[in-house]
């Protein structure tokens, strides 16, 4: 048998050592034959990435018990993780699960500009076997590599959002698709439309964690982030709880909602920004799940 986390791990000390031994890349293997249940409880600490590099995240207790590797996917319920804590397999079976509740049915992400829309898709798409798009690199390929932020300079927002239409359009007439859409997408309603033909997920992240990761990498590819004078997260902050109160409500029309709070207060965790992708996506096959089963 054997128990795996993707993230390093620190063994409690009364732990018979004996029983276990340790792998170089962080695995825990148990010697003793998996037969009847049994239980340890260790101590772990995730090594979680962040854009500023690894940071260790306080302790959290959990009660590691003897099974397969073919685990099933695991709710992330507060408090329980499944034996095997192996995101990417976990993910890997919750997308089999719900494969033929989806039926080929494109999935569109939607939400605030740094809501982690492109990354958490493309780790979707790889785990359903489905292709990838975004949006905004798709209309940046049809005028010729121009930026989105140039578009918005050279030729206004209304056009910029017509091609975004026309984009949309010519996605939802395809399959087995993951997009990426641009955070401005869910204002007009025709594009609702062709998103409806498919199925669609808000990626609810909170201002602050956006504002701080926005503020890390820079505004010069934002284009509605104007560059006023003063602190960049204050007036990051300013302009995002602006924009935040023009599409808020629209951003409720999705299917599912994916809070990243409520994800990190099941992980007992403070901070949205210590989720991994890979966590996320596990959410989102979750709802649609839940979703598709009604």
């Amino acid at each position: 048998m054997e128990t795996k986390v993707s993230q390093s791990l620190q063994l409690s000390t009364w732990m018979n050592s004996e029983r276990t031994v340790r792998k170089p890349n962080g695995s825990l293997r148990f010697s003793q034959n998996c037969g009847e249940q049994h239980s340890y409880k260790t101590t772990i600490s995730y090594h979680l990435p962040t854009r500023k590099g690894w940071s260790w995240q306080r302790p959290l207790v959990l009660k590691v018990s003897c099974s397969s590797e073919n685990v099933p996917a695991s709710m992330l319920e507060s408090g329980s993780f499944p034996a095997s804590f192996n995101e990417t397999k976990i993910l890997e079976n919750k997308a089999k699960e719900i494969e033929q509740y989806l039926n080929g049915r494109c999935i569109y992400l939607v939400g605030m500009m740094g809501s982690g829309k492109t990354t958490v898709g493309k780790v979707l798409s790889e785990a359903l076997g489905y292709s990838f798009y975004d949006c905004d690199t798709l209309i940046e390929q049809a005028l010729g590599g121009t930026t989105v932020a140039e578009i918005f300079k050279s030729h206004g927002e209304n056009f910029f959002r017509d091609n975004e239409t026309e984009v949309l359009r010519k996605l939802s007439m395809m399959h087995r698709l993951v997009v990426s859409t641009g955070g401005g997408a869910v204002v007009r309603p025709i594009n609702w439309r062709y998103m409806q033909k498919g199925i669609s997920v808000w990626l609810d992240v909170p201002l602050e964690a956006l504002a701080r990761r926005i503020t890390a990498v820079g505004t010069n590819s934002r284009p509605l982030l104007h560059h006023e004078s003063g602190d960049p997260y204050l007036k990051t902050m300013k302009q995002l709880s602006t924009l935040f109160e023009e599409r808020g409500e629209a951003y409720t029309n999705a299917n599912a909602r994916v809070s990243l709070e409520n994800i990190a207060a099941k992980l007992r965790d403070t901070d949205v920004c210590n989720l991994t992708p890979a966590v996320i996506a596990i959410e989102v096959l979750e709802q649609i799940e839940t979703l598709l089963k009604k």
